[in-house]
């Protein structure tokens, strides 16, 4: 691993090396690149499948709400956005009233995400799109709802990150690791949009 020193103030003038990825954000690293090949799968698998389908959709089955899903879109983007300025405004101010608003905003938004899409699902559920119903609704809910549980556990722990700042006991570098886990989530989403919902 890559390291850069730090100086120490002390009467020898020590310096210790610190590195340059804390292990936290490191540790969230490896666990998103292990998640990528997952999605890969999913999505390859859903690929060849519609490759070799005579009709994708099917004809008898409901279609997927285009609309409502890219205005969630923008709410999970501006989410991603919010994540940036909390973390730019942590390492600046540390903790602030600005750096809790931010963070509280991003989670907000996150969680209207999630919400959006349980609602989506409902009424898709309603229309007759099951796992069950079709190769179709099966992929639909397999690779979006393995989406979803990534969201709901990214904010589950965002939401602990974010006590810890509200407490006063936040490291930077778990921060860091955090914001790095929704950024994945927040990245994956439109590759699946496009793919699942516009193709």
């Amino acid at each position: 691993m890559r390291y850069a020193e730090a100086s120490l103030s002390g009467e020898g003038g020590s310096s210790r090396r610190e590195p340059v990825i804390s292990n936290s954000l490191l540790g969230v690293i490896i666990f998103i690149l292990t998640e990528m090949m997952f999605f890969i799968g999913l999505i390859s698998a859903y690929s060849i499948s519609k490759a070799n389908a005579l009709e994708w959709p099917p004809l008898d089955q409901p279609r997927l709400p285009i609309g409502a899903t890219a205005f969630n879109t923008v709410a999970l983007l501006a989410s991603g956005v919010a994540m940036f300025l909390t973390s730019k405004t942590f390492a600046r101010e540390g903790f602030s009233r600005k750096s809790e608003q931010l963070f509280l905003f991003a989670l907000g938004l996150g969680l209207f995400f999630v919400v959006f899409q349980g609602f989506e699902w409902a009424r898709l559920l309603g229309f007759g799109l099951t796992m069950q119903s079709s190769t179709y609704g099966a992929f639909f809910y397999l690779i979006i709802g393995t989406h979803a549980v990534h969201a709901i556990g990214a904010l589950f722990a965002l939401g602990r990150l974010f006590f810890k700042m509200r407490n006063r006991t936040l490291r930077l570098a778990s921060l860091h690791g955090g914001q790095a886990f929704w950024y994945f989530v927040v990245g994956v989403w439109p590759i699946l949009y496009v793919l699942v919902y516009l193709n």
